[in-house]
């Protein structure tokens, strides 16, 4: 039997994006797994409380950027 090691690389990166107050807003965090997204999770925060985690593949993130690229097309104060 011989001696193998494995080393992981493991990066965990976390995002907040809130609202002025921080009182509401939303978590994306990142797992990276040796230079590669493993796992994008997302969470709403109202108030003190978060929703559970939702993951999303990279299709998803993509039609999410796509999503808001369109909303924030349009002029306004939402």
């Amino acid at each position: 039997m011989a001696l193998r090691r494995q080393k992981s690389n493991i990066v965990n990166i976390g995002m907040i994006i809130a609202n002025e107050d921080e009182k509401a807003g939303m978590t994306i965090d990142q797992t990276v797994l040796n230079g590669k997204s493993a796992v994008v999770s997302f969470r709403l925060v109202n108030g003190g409380r978060k929703s559970a985690a939702v993951k999303l593949d990279r299709q998803a993130c993509e039609d999410l950027r796509e999503a808001l690229t369109e909303i924030l097309t349009v002029e306004g104060d939402f």
